[in-house]
């Protein structure tokens, strides 16, 4: 899974790409619970969320939990 990008400041938009995101159920920031939307079953929009930190991007599904390839940098 990989989060494009992989940087930004609380409020920002980013994508999240990867296989078999259509039953998304969470998107965690580093442990911080982000708002999302399912665009498709290999793209999520999500919002880094105010008080998130550094870390790896989390996507929770109905088939197992999903980090992404790098870690997220909020500036």
């Amino acid at each position: 899974m990989e989060a494009s990008p992989n940087f930004g400041k609380a409020g920002r938009v980013i994508s999240i790409l990867g296989n078999n995101l259509s039953s998304a159920a969470s998107v965690t920031f580093n442990g911080a619970p982000a708002t999302f939307s399912v665009v498709s079953s290999t793209l999520l929009k999500a919002t880094v969320p105010v008080g998130a930190t550094s870390g790896a991007v989390q996507v929770t599904t109905s088939g197992g939990t999903l980090s992404s390839n790098l870690p997220f940098k909020v500036q």
